[in-house]
């Protein structure tokens, strides 16, 4: 029997719920998000990087005690372990990784969050390939394979718009879904979201706090 397509569905800022057969894959449930819905029935939870608005730990901690895997780079298992987690639940990630959490494969790429000012330490970052959906993280790293979704950044303090217009054009995704929105104003949601849709190929798709699109 064929798979159910993929359903993905935004819950604020970074945070986005990946559902397919049954099986449940959050990814960045932050501060700026909805984890209480994003979270309920989860099986695994992916973090791209230690920012507060991409995970949070108060919530996260936990459902590691009630058999929830947590998997990001090695600085967020430690901040996890440090602030109490089952150690067991507990999976650190790197670059060229392959990943297969239920009827899910996942890519894992990059390492570095993208500079915020050069007077800012780097931290680790990775983005996730998970069947078809890119979710960069806080970067612009080089998708690892075949896109069908892009899950672009569109706000913060390290981006610039030019610069995420370019890299949406670079992984040329048949759609694209604006994330990572929470430091910009209505004017300014606005303002990316005619650039993106009139300067980046493919479907632009935007969802609000619980909207979701199938995916394959």
């Amino acid at each position: 029997m064929p798979a159910m397509s993929l359903r993905l569905t935004r819950w604020g800022h970074s945070c986005v719920r990946l559902e397919r057969d049954g099986h449940v894959v959050v990814v960045d449930p932050g501060a700026f998000s909805d984890t209480a819905r994003a979270l309920d029935g989860v099986h695994e939870v992916l973090v791209t990087h230690d920012h507060p608005d991409h995970v949070d730990p108060a919530v996260l901690v936990p459902l590691t005690r009630s058999g929830v895997r947590v998997l990001g780079p090695s600085a967020v298992v430690d901040a996890l372990r440090e602030a109490g987690a089952d150690e067991g639940a507990l999976q650190a990630v790197r670059d060229g990784e392959e990943l297969h959490l239920g009827p899910f494969t996942v890519r894992v790429a990059g390492q570095d969050h993208a500079v915020i000012h050069p007077d800012v330490p780097l931290i680790a970052n990775v983005a996730y390939l998970v069947d078809g959906v890119l979710h960069p993280g806080d970067s612009f790293t080089p998708a690892p394979g075949p896109v069908d979704v892009l899950l672009l950044p569109i706000g913060g303090p390290w981006l610039a718009l030019r610069d995420a217009i370019d890299f949406g054009r670079s992984v040329g995704a048949p759609r694209v879904v604006p994330i990572h929105d929470v430091p910009l104003s209505e004017a300014g949601v606005g303002i990316a979201r005619r650039l993106v849709g009139s300067l980046v190929p493919g479907e632009l798709v935007w969802l609000g706090l619980g909207e979701g699109v199938d995916v394959g």
